[in-house]
């Protein structure tokens, strides 16, 4: 009767750890992380008895975890790009937001050319003048408020950098302490299931920040790299990431590995990866983007009001000024090299940045992500190089093998563009020339446009008498005779002049310079118009086209990462799903054992009753 109460006693101690474990389960089913536990169980061995085998109880063998290392790791991918899409998805809506918010580009454009317009209906008025001048203010303080919100996005991503990078060391560091605690509870005999746990929770959360891949080792310890391939976490050691500024641009943060290599190329997804991405493909070419409009703004209105006369007689001046492409010299430079860099032809200039490095004899240019650019040139003074619209010298200093600059020709140009004048009379709203037809014309002729070729001319300005000596012939100031056939083209000394009808004989046509205040709108009526005028990319894009570009480009972006998002949650969620199957805790399932094992320790303390009252009949009957 002692194997009796033997068995009895086996299935109370087994029913008390099954029961045990459940209650850990439910105790356990709201923690991040927890993966459901089973007790198995195994009969003891049986007794030879009487000719047959007499069973002896069962004994609890292990508690385990309802696991899957295939699942689990399908979940650590899926959470990295789930959390990459998201946190791109977050950084372009608010690049979006800035293009399409309450300063919008579009509108200060429309009515800086508004007022433009309103000068040349009233050339001399004070009023239009000044309000010229006040949409211009508005018009620049818009360039400068769309770079601010990109440079403040800017400065978040370096914010997520360094948040990013303490949480993975901190991270980093908790697995690699975990790894030495389970290794060493293995000793004992048994899975350490909730250090396990805790493991697989830290690199769940680790994953969320940066792509990672996972090895189990024999000894039950993880090696852990991060991105493509760097080592982060081996044994009981982990890696220490950090910070730095960018070799060229001080303003910019990048992630440092061991030995000092940078590696923010190399992390692939997690939100980490993301801000990098983002930084790279939307946020650089949208400030490029919007840095190469200020620049057109600049050059074709400029170059137009250079053409004209103000209201004291004078040529005019630049309206607009903006600062000349950045350039920054690597960190790793050895020579005392400096750089300079000068936008010559606007209609050329990309959205890219470039790098020029030096090889010991010439210099080569790339743009930032590593593609070659054709040059021309050796940099000196005397020789520029030139690329793109670009025009790049060393003015001083000597360089050395491997010297490299980055050059930025429209990042910053937003930021700096200015209204150049204040004074209302230096607005050249009148042409410099002004053509006029003699009252005592008989004939037919039509003055048409007056168009300035070559302000530079130097006797631009030298008047002019156009005289016909018949309907087809004419002399310029008493010439040689030319050919007029209607309706024509005359030219002059950097100017153009267009007719159309029938002269007569001793018909004179005059061009002279225009004079200050005399009401004339022939350059307001063509600065209006450099709203038309194709200016960038060689001619064909706009100004007003290339921050319709810019919402395009940032729109697009926004669209593809917001589908990026949906799709990526879509597959973290059955990836969960699958991993919640096997690994969570499902409190129907953990009731109906509470209940299956309470009612296995009542029953196996009813054999042990049994036992009992049994071994007192017998001891009564010995007595007896």
């Amino acid at each position: 009767m002692a194997d009796l109460l033997s068995t009895g006693v086996s299935g109370l101690l087994a029913s008390q750890v099954g029961l045990s474990t459940v209650g850990h389960n439910i105790s356990n089913v709201n923690t991040a992380g927890y993966t459901r536990q089973t007790t198995s169980f195994n009969a003891r061995a049986p007794q030879y008895y009487g000719g047959m085998y007499i069973g002896q109880g069962a004994d609890a063998v292990s508690v385990q975890r309802s696991y899957s290392q295939f699942l689990t790791q399908t979940m650590w991918s899926a959470t990295s790009s789930q959390s990459r899409a998201t946190q791109y998805a977050a950084y372009t809506a608010a690049t979006n937001n800035a293009v399409s918010g309450s300063a919008n580009l579009q509108t200060a454009l429309d009515g800086f050319f508004g007022a433009v317009n309103d000068v040349a209906n009233a050339p001399v008025d004070t009023a239009s003048r000044q309000a010229l001048l006040g949409k211009a203010n508005t018009l620049v303080s818009t360039f400068r408020s769309l770079s601010s919100q990109f440079q403040q996005i800017d400065q978040q991503t370096n914010q997520q950098v360094t948040s990013a990078v303490g949480d993975i060391n901190s991270l980093a560091q908790s697995i690699a302490d975990l790894n030495g605690q389970i290794q060493k509870a293995y000793a004992g005999g048994a899975a350490p299931n909730d250090l396990l746990d805790s493991r697989d929770q830290a690199i769940t959360q680790l994953s969320a920040i940066v792509g990672v891949s996972v090895t189990e080792n024999s000894d039950h310890m993880v090696t852990v790299s991060i991105g493509n391939g760097q080592p982060l976490v081996g044994a009981t050691n982990a890696v220490k990431l950090t910070t730095a500024t960018n070799q060229y641009d001080s303003s910019r943060l990048e992630v440092v590995g061991p030995g000092g290599s940078v590696i923010s190329n190399q992390l692939g997804s997690g939100s980490l990866g993301a801000a990098f991405d983002f930084r790279t493909t939307v946020l650089d070419p949208a400030r490029n983007q919007l840095g190469r409009a200020a620049i057109a703004m600049q050059s074709a209105f400029n170059a137009q009001h250079a053409q004209g006369v103000d209201l004291n007689g004078d040529q005019g001046g630049n309206f607009f000024s903006i600062a000349d492409p950045a350039v920054f010299n690597s960190v790793a430079n050895t020579g005392n090299a400096t750089m300079a860099a000068k936008i010559t032809d606007v209609g050329k200039l990309s959205a890219s940045d470039y790098v020029v490095r030096y090889d010991g004899a010439n210099w080569s240019v790339t743009t930032a992500d590593g593609t070659t650019v054709p040059s021309t040139g050796n940099g000196s003074v005397a020789n520029p190089l030139t690329v793109d619209g670009l025009q790049i010298t060393v003015p001083s200093g000597t360089p050395q093998k491997g010297d490299s600059f980055q050059i930025q020709p429209t990042r910053n140009a937003a930021s700096t563009i200015s209204v150049a004048i204040s004074d209302t009379n230096k607005i050249a709203a009148s042409g410099p020339l002004v053509a006029t037809r003699s009252p005592s014309n008989t004939g037919k002729g039509v003055l048409g446009a007056l168009t300035v070729t070559n302000a530079a001319d130097p006797n631009l300005k030298t008047p002019v008498v156009i005289q016909f000596t018949s309907p087809t012939t004419y002399t310029v100031n008493g010439g040689a005779a030319q050919t007029y056939t209607d309706p024509g083209t005359i030219a002059g000394n950097g100017w153009t002049l267009k007719l159309s009808g029938a002269p007569a004989a001793n018909d004179t046509f005059n061009v002279n310079p225009a004079s200050s205040a005399s009401g004339d709108n022939g350059n307001a009526l063509a600065l209006a118009n450099v709203a038309n005028l194709g200016v960038l990319d060689k001619g064909v894009t706009t100004i007003g086209k290339s921050y319709s570009q810019l919402i395009a480009q940032v729109g697009t972006a926004g669209a593809q990462a917001n589908t990026a998002m949906s799709a990526q949650q879509s597959i973290l969620d059955q990836a969960t799903a699958a991993q919640q199957s096997l690994s969570g805790v499902n409190m129907d399932e953990e009731a109906s054992n509470l209940l299956r094992f309470q009612q296995a320790y009542a029953a196996s303390a009813q054999v042990i009753n049994a036992a009992n009252t049994v071994f007192d009949s017998l001891l009564s009957a010995v007595r007896g």
